[in-house]
């Protein structure tokens, strides 16, 4: 695997890391329509050399498997995921983004608490969903999801936002971040090839994986587009190359 330096990019869920990282790195921001590569937190050293085997350094791959790679694409848009978009009442959902997350064995980082909307902003919110199909198992040990049952109906309070063209960081946040007690969240352990629904307000986190067996995942986000507004301020955006997609296409 050749990596050169400016594919070197770690990605983290924590805002103060994300400033400092991919929300200044353009290898991310321009990657809604492109199939790109992000590393774990640690595996380089000051030299941005690997100092862990590259087989697990890889946090995850994306934004547009859907779009470019065929076995992803088929899953997308299989008339299994169909038939539960369908059941869920969605008449023009659209694909906005597609990840392969790896969870590596022993350095899988934590996933911070979170709601989607604070990167997928749309008006009225609640139109954005996450598709989340569990490759391997997905266990307290090895960083299964958890969430807080309820917290889709308390809204958002901060927003990750794209910074004017030319200004720097590339991204930034607005509104104010909460603490939540950590006494609320339950988890949510998968077997291998089950499906979880993630509403885009609701908050959910992950823990490292501390195990020796990796937690690998398909995730994708889909949007109702019919009466909605994509905010133009988010930082993926459709692009002339690839605008978001159909689901029922």
């Amino acid at each position: 695997m050749d990596v050169p330096a400016h594919c070197r990019v770690q990605f983290s869920t924590d805002h103060d890391e994300q400033l400092k990282t991919q929300g200044n790195a353009e290898y991310f921001i321009t990657s809604g329509d492109q199939v790109r590569f992000f590393f774990e937190k640690g595996v380089f050293d000051d030299r941005g050399e690997f100092i862990v085997p590259r087989e697990r350094s890889l946090n995850k791959i994306g934004h547009a498997l859907h779009a470019y790679e065929p076995v992803f694409k088929s899953i997308t848009h299989s008339p299994k995921v169909q038939n539960v978009v369908k059941k869920l009442g969605l008449t023009s959902p659209v694909v906005l983004q597609s990840m392969y997350i790896f969870k590596q064995p022993g350095i899988g980082g934590e996933v911070t608490p979170h709601q989607d909307a604070t990167f997928l902003y749309t008006k009225p919110l609640g139109r954005v969903l996450g598709v989340w199909i569990a490759l391997e198992d997905a266990s307290l040990q090895n960083g299964c999801l958890w969430f807080i049952p309820g917290s889709h109906n308390n809204g958002i309070t901060r927003r990750m936002i794209r910074s004017p063209t030319g200004t720097f960081p590339l991204t930034d946040f607005t509104g104010r971040d909460q603490n939540y007690d950590d006494s609320l969240f339950v988890p949510a352990p998968v077997k291998k090839g089950g499906l979880v629904l993630i509403h885009g307000e609701v908050v959910h986190r992950s823990d490292a994986n501390t195990s020796n067996t990796s937690r690998h995942v398909y995730a994708f986000h889909i949007m109702e587009s019919k009466n909605t507004q994509w905010s133009p301020e988010n930082w993926l955006q459709p692009t002339e190359e690839l605008p978001f997609p159909s689901l029922y296409t």
